[in-house]
């Protein structure tokens, strides 16, 4: 077979591959679900605070993770699987599972000043995870 043959084989076998494990970018997803978390704690109402933290869970989980809520937006689509599935340190998932933890207790609650600071308290978290 000739070189140029092998390589149009081996290049098109990347495309096969799905674009999430081509271009995973963890930081990148961490710096979203951040963003959204502070957004989250200085939205102007509980509906958009709580909206903001689903789309903070939704790039940390990803589409295959448990709190994942498909009726909401995903920010992090096409920066990989999710924080939590791309990290690899024990230490980077533990953070991740917290910041998760922060954003989902403040969905469950109606309370502005409550539901703001566990978005606060999320997004310090991402802000300290490497």
């Amino acid at each position: 077979m000739k070189s140029y043959t092998k390589f149009a084989l081996i290049a098109g076998s990347f495309a096969l591959l799905p674009v999430a494990a081509m271009a995973a970018d963890l930081k990148a997803e961490i710096a979203t679900a951040g963003q959204h978390a502070g957004m989250a704690a200085t939205a102007s109402d509980i509906a958009t605070v709580h909206m903001h933290l689903h789309h903070t869970i939704n790039c940390i989980v990803g589409s295959s993770g448990a709190g994942y809520d498909a009726k909401e937006m995903n920010p992090c689509q096409n920066q990989g699987a999710g924080a939590l599935p791309d990290a690899t340190a024990a230490a980077t998932k533990t953070s991740l599972q917290t910041a998760v933890t922060q954003a989902q207790a403040g969905l469950a609650t109606n309370d502005m000043t409550a539901a703001q600071k566990d978005a606060a308290n999320a997004a310090a978290t991402l802000k300290s995870t490497t």
